[in-house]
C-alpha cells in the first residue's frame, strides 16, 4: 500500500512539474518574465531538474538584465547538459554583462589534450560507452569460443583485444571526468560588491574587488569563509553568503 501511495505521490508531482514548466513557457512567451520565474521555481520546488529548466531560468533573468541569476542557472545547466551548443552561447551574452574581466589561463601540454580528450562526454556517457563495449566484448568472447572455423576465432581474437583497450580507455575517461566534476566547485558571485580578503577575517588585507555574476571555484570553506580561486589563477577568501555554488 505504501509503495502505491508513493508512485501516486510522484506521478502527481510529475504532472504538476510539467503543467508548472508549461506555465512558465506560455508566460516567457508573452514576456510576463517574473511570474515565468516564478513557474520555474514552483518546479524546482517540486524537485524537478532539468538542462532545459535551468536554461530558461537563465533566459528570464538575462531578459530582466539579472547578471548573476542569469549566469548561475546558464551554468547549472550547462553541469546537466556540457555540450550544449545554444545554453553556452546564451551564457557568452550574459558575461558580457559582467563588470569584471578576468582571463582565463589556458591549460597545456599533455594534460590539456588529456582533457580534450575526456571532456567529449560526461562521465554518465562514459560508463554507458563502457557498459557497451563490455557487451561487446562477451559477444566477441562467444564468437571466439564457439566458432568452428579458424579465421573467424583469429578475427574474434583480434577483436577481443581491440574492445577491451577501447573499455580501459572509456572506464579511464569515466573515473577521470568524475574525479574532475567532483574536485571542481564554480560558484557565482550573487553579491552587488565584494571585497576578496587574504585571510579569512575582516581586518585582513583586501587583495582584490568582484562584482556580481563572476565566476570563482571553491577551493575551501573555514566557517563563514570560502577560499576561491579566479580563472586566471589569483587566489583569496571570500564571505559565503556572497557567492552561490553551481553544484549544490
Amino acid at each position: 500500500m505504501k509503495k502505491i501511495i508513493f508512485i501516486l505521490l510522484l506521478t502527481t508531482q510529475f504532472f504538476f512539474a510539467q503543467s508548472s514548466f508549461e506555465k512558465g513557457n506560455s508566460l516567457y512567451q508573452k514576456g510576463k518574465y517574473e511570474l515565468a520565474i516564478s513557474a520555474y521555481e514552483s518546479v524546482l520546488n517540486a524537485k524537478q531538474h532539468s538542462a532545459e529548466l535551468y536554461f530558461n531560468l537563465g533566459n528570464c533573468y538575462y531578459k530582466l538584465n539579472k547578471v548573476a541569476p542569469a549566469i548561475y542557472n546558464y551554468e547549472k545547466a550547462l553541469v546537466l547538459n556540457p555540450n550544449d551548443a545554444e545554453i553556452t552561447n546564451n551564457l557568452k551574452f550574459a558575461q558580457k554583462l559582467q563588470i569584471d574581466e578576468i582571463k582565463v589561463i589556458p591549460q597545456v601540454g599533455f594534460s590539456k589534450m588529456v582533457h580534450n580528450f575526456t571532456s567529449i562526454f560526461d562521465y554518465n556517457t562514459w560508463a554507458w560507452i563502457s557498459v557497451g563495449f563490455s557487451i561487446l566484448f562477451l559477444l566477441c568472447f562467444s564468437g571466439y569460443y564457439f566458432s568452428r572455423f579458424t579465421f573467424s576465432k583469429r578475427m574474434f581474437f583480434f577483436g577481443m583485444f581491440v574492445i577491451l583497450f577501447l573499455m580501459l580507455l572509456s572506464v579511464s575517461s569515466a573515473i577521470t571526468e568524475k574525479n574532475h566534476y567532483e574536485r571542481e566547485r564554480p560558484a557565482i558571485v550573487f553579491a552587488e560588491m565584494v571585497l576578496v580578503k587574504s585571510e579569512p577575517q575582516n581586518a585582513s588585507n583586501t587583495v582584490f574587488t568582484l562584482h556580481e555574476g563572476t565566476k570563482v571555484f571553491v577551493l575551501e570553506t573555514l566557517d563563514s569563509w570560502k577560499k576561491i580561486q579566479l580563472t586566471d589563477g589569483t587566489e583569496g577568501w571570500i564571505q559565503k553568503t556572497a557567492i552561490r555554488e553551481v553544484k549544490e
